[in-house]
Protein backbone atom coordinates (compact mmCIF):
# COMPACT_ATOMS: atom_id res chain seq x y z
CA UNK A 1 0.00 0.00 0.00
CA UNK A 2 0.83 3.26 -0.78
CA UNK A 3 1.82 6.17 1.75
CA UNK A 4 -1.18 8.34 0.09
CA UNK A 5 -3.41 5.22 0.75
CA UNK A 6 -2.31 4.73 4.25
CA UNK A 7 -2.83 8.05 4.48
CA UNK A 8 -6.07 8.16 3.67
CA UNK A 9 -6.82 4.94 5.48
CA UNK A 10 -5.97 6.80 8.78
CA UNK A 11 -8.01 10.07 7.76
CA UNK A 12 -11.02 7.09 6.73
CA UNK A 13 -11.32 5.33 9.96
CA UNK A 14 -10.36 8.02 12.49
CA UNK A 15 -13.21 10.10 10.64
CA UNK A 16 -15.63 7.15 11.14
CA UNK A 17 -14.68 6.78 14.96
CA UNK A 18 -14.80 10.68 15.37
CA UNK A 19 -18.60 10.58 13.94
CA UNK A 20 -19.22 7.78 16.47
CA UNK A 21 -18.24 9.28 19.11
CA UNK A 22 -20.14 12.30 18.28
CA UNK A 23 -23.04 10.18 17.67
CA UNK A 24 -22.65 8.85 21.12
CA UNK A 25 -22.07 11.76 22.98
CA UNK A 26 -25.85 12.49 21.47
CA UNK A 27 -27.25 9.37 23.02
CA UNK A 28 -25.77 9.61 26.26
CA UNK A 29 -27.32 13.07 26.71
CA UNK A 30 -30.54 12.13 25.78
CA UNK A 31 -29.86 9.21 28.76
CA UNK A 32 -29.70 6.38 26.08
CA UNK A 33 -26.61 4.88 27.22
CA UNK A 34 -26.71 1.44 25.72
CA UNK A 35 -26.62 3.02 22.71
CA UNK A 36 -24.27 5.40 23.59
CA UNK A 37 -21.38 2.69 24.49
CA UNK A 38 -22.50 0.63 21.05
CA UNK A 39 -21.25 4.01 19.30
CA UNK A 40 -18.25 4.13 21.73
CA UNK A 41 -17.25 0.72 20.94
CA UNK A 42 -17.95 0.81 17.13
CA UNK A 43 -15.49 4.20 17.42
CA UNK A 44 -12.43 1.71 19.26
CA UNK A 45 -12.72 -0.24 16.98
CA UNK A 46 -12.45 2.33 13.79
CA UNK A 47 -9.50 3.74 16.14
CA UNK A 48 -7.81 0.35 16.11
CA UNK A 49 -7.48 0.42 12.33
CA UNK A 50 -6.66 3.30 11.93
CA UNK A 51 -3.81 2.64 14.30
CA UNK A 52 -2.84 -0.14 12.59
CA UNK A 53 -2.48 1.89 9.68
CA UNK A 54 -0.09 4.56 11.57
CA UNK A 55 1.69 1.33 12.97
CA UNK A 56 2.55 -0.11 9.65
CA UNK A 57 4.20 3.44 8.50
CA UNK A 58 6.15 3.45 11.43
CA UNK A 59 7.40 -0.06 11.19
CA UNK A 60 8.16 0.32 7.44
CA UNK A 61 10.33 3.46 8.91
CA UNK A 62 12.34 1.14 11.39
CA UNK A 63 13.06 -1.46 8.87
CA UNK A 64 15.09 1.90 6.92
CA UNK A 65 12.18 2.77 4.37
CA UNK A 66 11.74 6.30 5.22
CA UNK A 67 8.29 7.79 4.54
CA UNK A 68 8.34 10.94 2.66
CA UNK A 69 6.42 13.46 4.64
CA UNK A 70 3.03 15.32 2.77
CA UNK A 71 0.92 17.32 3.63
CA UNK A 72 -1.80 14.26 3.56
CA UNK A 73 0.32 12.55 5.81
CA UNK A 74 0.71 15.06 8.42
CA UNK A 75 -3.60 15.95 8.39
CA UNK A 76 -3.76 12.37 8.45
CA UNK A 77 -1.90 11.96 11.57
CA UNK A 78 -3.74 15.22 12.62
CA UNK A 79 -7.07 13.63 12.59
CA UNK A 80 -5.82 10.65 14.52
CA UNK A 81 -4.77 12.17 17.05
CA UNK A 82 -7.87 14.83 17.49
CA UNK A 83 -9.86 11.90 17.33
CA UNK A 84 -8.14 10.05 20.38
CA UNK A 85 -8.60 13.25 22.23
CA UNK A 86 -12.30 13.25 21.21
CA UNK A 87 -12.49 9.84 22.19
CA UNK A 88 -11.19 10.57 26.06
CA UNK A 89 -13.51 13.33 26.17
CA UNK A 90 -16.01 11.61 25.32
CA UNK A 91 -15.68 8.36 27.72
CA UNK A 92 -15.84 11.50 30.62
CA UNK A 93 -18.97 12.56 29.34
CA UNK A 94 -20.86 9.56 28.92
CA UNK A 95 -19.50 8.83 32.82
CA UNK A 96 -20.91 12.17 33.74
CA UNK A 97 -23.88 12.14 31.93
CA UNK A 98 -24.89 8.24 34.03
CA UNK A 99 -23.65 10.00 36.59
CA UNK A 100 -25.88 12.76 36.81
CA UNK A 101 -28.72 10.54 36.02
CA UNK A 102 -28.01 8.62 38.99
CA UNK A 103 -29.06 11.38 41.38
CA UNK A 104 -32.01 12.51 39.25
Amino acid sequence: MSIEQTAFQIILHSGNARSSLIEAMQYAREGNFEEAEECFELAKKELTEAHHSQTGLIQEEARGQKAEVSILLVHAQDHLMNTITVRELTQEIIYLHKKIEKKN
